[in-house]
């Protein structure tokens, strides 16, 4: 959903000094023996062959992908990838701007809807999907479902969006199974606020269009007949980021509306909270706790949507904006998903590193966002200006929590890496995306076209350059190249492309297989900086290591400078791994065409390393 502009970045600050103790042992139970892999798809662009990108473009002039885009073909080469789980992101039925009349499907009103075809974090009917991603509309639940049905074939799970903290501003449950009520049907509207109210109203305003900045118009100016700087809401609701104004800024989401989950305005709750243990207890405990309480009357509407895609076949969610939705309310929903699934895969988007130990203990998410912490450390140093010292500091402070913070270059929120204003060149992002994969035991997540360095240079209308569009219909060049006019080979990608792709696949694969990757961690980036002469802060090291796989990683950010030198690996890691006096054969477990070896002596360990720009290894010790 964003621009968020009220997340910050938040510097991690520790003594550097301390970073080379070894973390405190921590007791997390795993859910996965090997690593998960997300790969998200923004559903209607991936299968789009398209090329005109015209700004503003229709659905006619600039195409859409479809589910049938997804074939078993593209399913396996997805798969192949690395791949174990796929996010279907904008699957839900939310605002487009196309005349879908015909299949009982209510016009959208273009004052209320970012771009043409329309924000998928603005859903408009949480029963269905969305009907421009569907050969026959009328069929479209059907179709998606075989979608998952493939899915499933290929050997991969299937993660749709959630929106609880709003809807889209026209929500409309056309498609609603017996005894579902929607969304505000029984609000009281004559008041702020009442508990079982499922929006905030502000009573005797009627709601008013923003006044449009930055030369936006919607559409770009073409003439529709509800584009009229009018859209009819009384009494106007609050809008979804939070703004009580019946005309909302531009920069408001504007296109939304607020759910209410029994948060007074004032802040103050009508529920009851989860005692102060709870952080510690199991979904089962959770779900219990909830059993026999009353509780607000949105808790429940989205507790039964999610039940219903659990129905249909679909493995888990990702849930926008978890943070700005109480946690109480997490504990609710996620148990209740984990009674009727325990494998349910659950991602949420949560920004304030202060909140992500309640939403992972007491909210029971499985994995949250590692943005503010990891993602805008590796940005900083792949832009040029950070240094590796602050990655294992970041390490050292996520240590009880790692296994849930989900690690990612890219998503449908930040800038491309390929784009100029972020690194330029796609082949910055290699030693990032080793780190990325292989430093925890988190899942990893890569979008669409980030393995063949798709920059998001397209000027969609709505959406600007530097972000792949999700507002627009819009084709997606690079992406395209491989998608090949959906033989999906890879057939008109440029050498550079197909390299770069071959080496996600490598990492990727070999982070699903490798049991050390969910195994032990610690730095040696600090001790190497100590006592290894020509050893800086471009280059980065740490070990991984289970009962049956012990790992070196050593990788160089500087897409200039060589590096050679002997790396050191510290006693209490020899030690730990019980080698014994001598030199133990290498593998490079990325490329495989280095011969090396560990030397313990004095019971040290010394691998002679030799870095080009932008390499790293991954070397694995044969014993």
């Amino acid at each position: 959903m964003k621009t968020r502009s009220f997340i910050a970045l938040v510097l991690v600050i520790g003594a550097l000094a301390s970073c080379k103790e070894k973390p405190e042992p921590k007791e997390v139970v795993l859910p996965m023996k090997k690593k998960a892999v997300v790969y998200q798809v923004f559903t209607r662009l991936f299968g789009n062959t398209n090329t005109t990108n015209t700004p503003w473009g229709t659905i006619e002039e600039n195409g859409v992908g479809k589910f049938a885009d997804f074939t078993d073909t593209a399913l396996r080469e997805i798969k192949d990838l690395g791949v174990t789980h796929i996010w279907y992101t904008g699957v839900p039925h939310h605002a487009v701007i196309n005349d879908y009349t015909a299949y009982g499907i209510s016009n959208d009103d273009p004052d209320v809807v970012k771009g043409r075809a329309g924000s998928p974090y603005a859903v408009k009917d949480y029963y269905n999907v969305n009907p421009d991603l569907a050969i026959d509309p009328a069929n479209r639940l059907e179709e998606f479902k075989a979608l998952v049905q493939r899915t499933h074939n290929a050997g991969m799970k299937v993660i749709i969006d959630i929106v609880p903290n709003h809807v889209a501003r026209n929500y409309e449950g056309a498609t609603n199974p017996e005894g579902v009520e929607d969304f505000g049907a029984s609000d009281n509207t004559g008041v702020e606020y009442d508990v079982n109210n499922n929006f905030y109203y502000i009573p005797g305003e009627s709601f008013k269009v923003p006044e449009w900045q930055e030369g936006y118009l919607p559409l770009g100016g073409d003439t529709n007949p509800l584009a009229d700087g009018k859209f009819v809401e009384d009494p106007a609701k609050w809008t979804g980021n939070g703004s009580r104004l019946a005309q909302p800024n531009f920069n408001d989401w504007y296109e939304t509306v607020k759910i209410n989950y029994g948060v007074r305005p004032d802040g103050t709750k009508d529920f009851v909270e989860l005692p102060n243990d709870f952080d510690g207890k199991d979904y089962q405990a959770h779900f219990a706790f909830w059993k026999d309480k009353t509780l607000p009357d949105s808790w429940n509407k989205f507790k039964d949507i999610a039940l219903y895609w659990l129905d249909f076949g679909v493995d888990g969610f990702r849930f926008d904006m978890a943070e700005m939705v109480p946690v109480e309310f997490w504990s609710y929903l996620n148990s209740n998903i984990k009674m009727k699934n325990p494998e349910a895969f659950l991602l949420a988007e949560v920004y304030n590193p202060g909140l992500y130990r309640d939403y992972i203990h007491k909210g029971k998410m499985d994995y949250l966002y590692d943005k503010v912490e990891l993602y805008d450390s590796i940005k900083h140093i792949m832009k040029g200006y950070g240094w590796t010292d602050h990655i294992p500091v970041v390490q050292k402070g996520m240590a009880d929590i790692e296994h849930h913070m989900l690690h990612f270059l890219e998503n449908h929120d930040e800038q491309r890496i390929a784009s100029p204003e972020f690194a330029g060149d796609a082949n910055l992002a290699k030693p990032a995306m080793v780190v990325s994969a292989t430093i925890s035991t988190s899942p990893t997540m890569i979008y669409f076209g980030q393995e063949v360095g798709e920059p998001g240079a397209e000027d969609a209308g709505f959406g600007k350059p530097s972000r792949t569009s999700i507002f627009d219909y819009i084709g997606v060049p690079h992406h395209q190249r491989w998608v090949n006019n959906k033989k999906f080979d890879g057939g008109q990608l440029s050498q550079q492309e197909k390299e770069l792709r071959d080496f996600y696949k490598r990492l990727l694969n070999f982070t699903i297989q490798s049991e050390a990757l969910m195994g032990d961690y610690q730095d040696i980036h600090f001790y190497n900086k100590e006592h290894t002469q020509g050893y800086d802060h471009r280059v980065l090291s740490y070990v991984r290591w289970s009962t049956h796989e012990k790992l070196v990683v050593v990788t160089n950010f500087d897409a200039q400078k060589s590096y050679s030198f002997d790396l050191k690996v510290p006693s209490e890691i020899i030690g730990g791994w019980q080698l014994k006096e001598g030199e133990y054969p290498l593998k490079e477990k990325l490329y495989g065409e280095v011969n090396s070896k560990l030397i313990v002596a004095d019971g040290k360990g010394s691998i002679a390393v030799e870095l080009e720009p932008l390499q790293s290894y991954i070397f694995k010790v044969m014993e």
